[in-house]
């Protein structure tokens, strides 16, 4: 497992993103933004924001630097601000209109900075019948049809985390968005708004599943489909141990090197014949539960069959792939995912673990030559 601290910057060296603390989506979208190598100063609250995480865990606040500013006190939006006017983009995740009774709307900031790149992160958007509703991750993937599509169909449907919503359908598209009107911003010289919203961007992760609808090549409903767990030679099976392995060998070749490699090589006809997927299903399944996840892994080592044991969130980090890649890293005590993606160039680098609240206030005072902050210090906030 590769050590963090190793020198690097990243591609985003230079750019300076203010990051109004919230959680979820907002926080991790800067900590992508700070992995790459920007230096992201996380604008806290007075108490804290009410993560039931203690700060040092908090890993989607590595890489930042953090300030306390009372928002709600006379002069915590010309703080805000003054950073924003030395600012390339700024974050937020309060609900529509929030940031604007705070003071620190877009108006008011590209009246400070008109090239200021204003990122808004919700989960609803800024307009619509439910924009000024709250909600988590699970309610907004709800209504984009997507949080239906996973699970087997005859039981609930199965939750992902909160990945697919806040991480993939949220903070990847707030990157996204912000990234690219950074460089609009620097060929016009013109800020704008970003509005990411999670029902927004997890509805256009299923664009393909769209077109496939369209075209009469996926049922809507689970578990009848070709990537949803409906065919048997895509899905995961429990084997004698209690674990389990995921299976994926859709293409002929792999589907064909997969059941001999099973021992079910006989089956081989039924990769196209739905009528036979069930039965398929039943052999693949009952072959898996003869051994354990590791006696099978051993079997499709080095093979083309498309198989993998599922791992723990604790194993993951000792694959001898994942070891070799360094695609987890140690910091501070905390094993965790290393930045990606990767640079050939411009290399990137856990530089600093979670950033404590308030830690910071003097560094970024001085780096950012914006002294007034040190006067905020130490005032509360009943907030």
């Amino acid at each position: 497992m590769a050590v963090a601290g190793t020198a690097g910057h990243g591609p985003l060296a230079g750019v300076r993103v203010v990051e109004l603390a919230g959680i979820g989506p907002g926080p991790f979208a800067a900590m992508l933004l700070a992995d790459l190598g920007a230096d992201v100063v996380r604008v806290d609250r007075p108490g804290g924001g009410g993560l039931a995480i203690r700060p040092e865990y908090d890993v989607t606040n590595r890489n930042k630097r953090s300030v306390v500013v009372d928002l709600k006190s006379a002069d915590g939006p010309d703080h805000v601000l003054d950073l924003v006017e030395r600012a390339d983009i700024l974050i937020e995740g309060y609900r529509p209109g929030v940031a604007e009774r705070l003071g620190v709307g877009p108006g008011t900031c590209h009246a400070r900075n008109p090239k200021l790149v204003y990122g808004r992160m919700t989960g609803w958007g800024q307009e619509g019948p439910l924009a000024q509703r709250a909600g988590h991750d699970i309610a907004y993937i709800a209504l984009t049809g997507t949080l239906g599509m996973i699970g087997e169909p005859d039981e609930p449907p199965a939750v992902p985390a909160n990945l697919l919503g806040d991480y993939a359908g949220g903070s990847l598209y707030l990157v996204v968005g912000v990234l690219a009107a950074l460089h609009h911003a620097r060929a016009t010289g013109a800020g704008q708004v970003v509005d990411a919203a999670i029902v927004d961007g997890t509805a256009h992760l299923a664009a393909m599943i769209h077109g496939m609808l369209a075209a009469g090549g996926w049922q809507d409903r689970r578990g009848a489909n070709l990537l949803d767990g409906g065919c048997p030679y895509y899905g995961t099976y429990e084997t004698a141990d209690g674990r389990y392995m995921a299976v994926g060998a859709l293409e002929r070749q792999f589907y064909e090197e997969f059941v001999h490699l099973l021992g079910i090589g006989d089956l081989a006809a039924a990769h196209k014949d739905v009528s036979r997927w069930g039965e398929l299903r039943e052999a693949v399944a009952a072959r898996f539960r003869t051994r354990t996840r590791d006696e099978w892994t051993a079997v499709f080592e080095g093979s083309d069959a498309c198989v993998a044991p599922v791992l723990s969130l604790r194993e993951a980090p000792h694959h001898p792939h994942l070891a070799a890649r360094g695609t987890f890293t140690d910091h501070g005590g905390i094993t965790q995912p290393a930045p990606a993606p990767r640079f050939s160039a411009t290399h990137t680098s856990v530089r600093g673990g979670p950033a404590q609240p308030g830690a910071d206030t003097a560094e970024v005072a001085r780096d950012w030559d914006v002294p007034g902050l040190m006067k905020d210090r130490t005032k509360g906030s009943s907030e």
